[in-house]
């Protein structure tokens, strides 16, 4: 027995004393059923016609009986049967909306009577036998997939009032949920999904030894059994399938199935995640079989925390189901594992685009990230499959308070998402319940799913703004669902044939020309293999480079590209696109005073031949590869020449190549006379080193550190806590803007300035001891 089990009163059918007996119903379940609507197509009544210019009474409604005192009577150009009241099949014809020659039929300005749709009840599955799947021997440590998961949820439901149970409060909601029987599956209905060998296999923990069934754990995926899981699982196949197919055939509007053990990752041939059958996977394919065309496209929206992986292989190549999940991916960590759930697995042969994965970068998602990527992708999606039937399969374990899902989803974004879904499909919705381990979230969430199926309004969200996180999710999934959806932007070409070099690599060319003939700026040769194919072409440098002249060293992220999309496709068109690079005014100021330029350019894509399509993230790689060229660059350009001066200049995050230099090389601060370094989104690098102490004293005397206003190293300053940044970080100027391009604009001359500075300084002296402390490398640790 399950534990807990003393917490159940035996949970009665659904009562029918509280209505009165009729003499004929309609069935569920081969029994008659008193609270089924009627047939759906009732009574038809004509609509009137428009009133008539001056008239208060509608034309055509029969005599001018009752017409109120000095109401004009109607135009004589009426046919006499219209105003008498004597009706023919023609004049019928004419007073109707629809003229002959009409494109309306007659379904279009006919009127069913009443609300048909919204008479019918919801349906509610529930059996307590389903708790019987339960742990052999129980530990002090509750397994996260307790039997109570549905008792509780059930008994939420009782509570409010919407189950015709004796434990149920009262009044009772004016039409309670309907009970749904739940039935044992049959074998052939299994096999519409898994093998021979799993159903047979399944079957077999029946007959299995207490000491079998523990073994048995050890070699199976997070699952459990005992003599009676097998018992478990057939109800809950089988309450799913009934679910279904009352919803699809219109015995109920609506439905949720409390149903366990969960299904979503049980494979065709493996167990694993607390699931044995696919309920839901199963449940779609008995609706297909049984009903044909009535139901032959399925939506299936997953909303569990972790990905469907069982549902997503039992459909990847049907064109005819549309599968949507919304999981904790974590770079493939987050269980199930593996790369199945990101965003490019779309589907294959016919199914291709009818796989969408909303893959979440990390746990700690909440409401409005939910919600928009409902707004954005899966109503859009949804709405253009247009589904006969949808299946939630409906895991509670986003839910605030689980600890295993780690997500912030509250009840009243679980019924806004069920509200939207009810949109689609004439509202034939069906809840089957998956995962979701905190017995408080999954009630709360599954009564307030419950309610908005039963007509309720959802409740207010009171956070909708998507995080920084979710927004680039699904921006990201719609690129890549653009080429399956019509609805998606933006999109890209499609044909592999179009792509030809990346438009990094173009620009860099183009740069390389544009220095060569204006400042006579060329490749500098790079010897190591490993560093020449990242950075082929992208060191230049003056040909005075190596000459006893002050040398300007820069180190900076590619150029950015700004770009207006067209308004409605997303598109950007190249007279729309513009070039930031700003750089080049900097190289342009150098060489006209005589100084020697070296210019590194850390490209932040490696391209690889063929040149793929794909959307491609920064290289992982990026960091340790500018660490290394920075080092080839010293060892074999920089310190060896004559330079006078040594000026260092990082943009961005390419910084990081110059600030392991500084930390790195014990001598190199007596050859660098002033460290530039410009920081936008990137972090302020620090510089300090254990063996070298005075290191950061002597950065924070020779270096400009502009950093973007909105940057977060402010926040310390503003509030107070820290009023002076640590000198590690060198001396930090608060910049009026935010974006690189914007910040190297405004301080052209703040450098220009100071690098003149420094270096007039030391050309007037003498001798570097003579140097004034501010402007000069320290040898030696500073004093204090």
């Amino acid at each position: 027995m399950a534990r807990g089990e003393d917490e159940d009163t035996v949970m009665g059918e659904a009562g029918s004393h509280a209505h009165p007996p009729v003499t004929s119903g309609y069935h569920l379940n081969g029994r008659s059923d008193p609270w089924l609507a009627p047939p759906l197509l009732g009574q038809s009544v004509r609509l009137p016609l428009p009133v008539q210019q001056g008239s208060s009474r509608a034309p055509g409604d029969g005599t001018d009986q009752g017409a109120p005192p000095n109401e004009p009577s109607p135009p004589k150009s009426l046919p006499k049967s219209i105003d008498s009241g004597e009706g023919t099949a023609d004049s019928e014809k004419q007073d109707s909306l629809v003229e002959e020659n009409s494109d309306w039929s007659d379904e279009d300005y006919t009127a069913r009577t009443g609300l048909p749709l919204a008479s019918l009840p919801s349906g509610l599955c529930y059996d307590v036998q389903m708790r019987y799947h339960c742990e052999v021997r129980p530990t002090s440590d509750v397994h996260p997939e307790d039997p109570r998961r549905i008792y509780y949820i059930y008994k939420e439901l009782c509570r409010a009032g919407l189950v015709d149970d004796p434990e149920s409060s009262r009044p009772l909601v004016s039409r309670p949920l309907k009970r749904i029987d739940a039935r044992n599956a049959t074998e052939e209905e299994i096999s519409l999904v898994h093998t021979p060998d799993h159903y047979a296999f399944v079957e077999s923990t029946k007959d299995m030894s207490d000491e079998q069934l523990i073994a048995l754990e050890h070699t199976r995926d997070s699952i459990y059994f005992n003599k009676l899981t097998f018992a478990s699982s057939l109800l809950s196949v089988g309450g799913a399938i009934e679910t279904c197919l009352a919803v699809a055939t219109r015995k109920v509007k609506n439905a949720i199935a409390v149903i366990r053990p969960p299904g979503h990752h049980a494979e065709h041939d493996k167990t694993m995640g607390f699931c044995l059958f696919n309920n839901v996977s199963v449940a779609a394919r008995v609706c297909q079989q049984e009903l044909g065309e009535s139901c032959r496209k399925i939506l299936v929206l997953d909303w569990d925390v972790h990905h469907g992986n069982g549902i997503q292989k039992a459909f990847y190549d049907d064109p005819n189901v549309l599968y949507v999940s919304l999981h904790v991916y974590q770079e493939g960590k987050f269980y199930p594992g593996g790369d199945e759930g990101d965003w490019d697995h779309c589907g294959t042969g016919p199914g291709l685009g009818r796989n969408v994965n909303i893959p979440w970068p990390s746990q700690g998602m909440g409401d409005g990230d939910y919600m928009y990527a409902f707004q954005q992708v899966v109503m859009p999606i949804a709405q253009e499959f247009d589904p006969d039937l949808v299946i939630i399969a409906s895991g509670f374990d986003a839910a605030a308070g689980d600890e295993l899902g780690g997500c912030f989803v509250t009840p009243s974004c679980y019924a806004h998402m069920t509200h939207m879904l009810m949109t689609l499909a004439n509202g034939k919705v069906a809840v089957c319940l998956e995962g979701g381990y905190n017995f408080r979230s999954i009630s709360k969430s599954a009564l307030a799913v419950t309610k908005t199926l039963m007509g309720d309004p959802p409740d207010r969200l009171h956070s909708t703004s998507p995080s920084e996180a979710a927004t680039a999710t699904v921006r990201r999934v719609m690129m890549i669902q653009s080429r399956y959806w019509s609805c998606m932007y933006p999109k890209g070409p499609q044909e592999t044939g179009l792509w030809t070099e990346r438009l990094h690599d173009v620009i860099r060319g183009y740069q390389a020309k544009e220095l060569y003939d204006n400042y006579k700026l060329t490749s500098l040769y790079i010897y190591r293999t490993g560093i020449s194919k990242s950075f082929e072409n992208q060191v230049l440098a003056t040909p005075n480079y190596h000459q006893t002249t002050p040398l300007l060293v820069v180190f900076h992220d590619p150029p950015e590209i700004m770009g207006l999309p067209h308004p409605v496709t997303n598109k950007l068109e190249a007279h729309n696109c513009w070039m930031a690079d700003v750089m080049k005014d900097y190289i342009g100021w150098a060489v006209g005073k005589g100084y020697a330029v070296i210019d590194v350019n850390i490209p932040k894509h490696v391209t690889v031949n063929p040149v793929s399509h794909k959307y491609e993230d920064e290289d992982e790689n990026r960091p340790t590869a500018t660490e290394e060229l920075a080092g080839y660059l010293w060892d074999n350009y920089i310190e060896p020449n004559e330079a006078t001066d040594i000026i260092f200049m990082g943009i961005g995050n390419a910084f990081y190549g110059i600030a392991n230099l500084l930390i790195n090389r014990d001598t190199l601060y007596k050859r660098v006379n002033g460290v530039i370094s410009f920081v936008a989104e990137n972090p302020v690098r620090a510089i300090a080193s254990h063996t070298q102490v005075w290191l950061s004293r002597w950065y924070k005397d020779n270096s400009l550190v502009f950093v973007s206003r909105a940057h977060g190293v402010w926040n310390n300053v503003d509030s107070g806590r820290n009023k002076k940044p640590s000198k590690r970080y060198g001396n930090l100027i608060q910049s009026p803007k935010e974006g690189l391009s914007e910040m190297l604009m405004h301080h052209k001359s703040d450098v220009y300035e100071w690098i003149s500075e420094r270096v007039d300084v030391h050309d007037s002296d003498e001798t570097e001891e003579e140097r004034p402390a501010s402007h000069s490398p320290k040898k030696e640790a500073p004093a204090g």
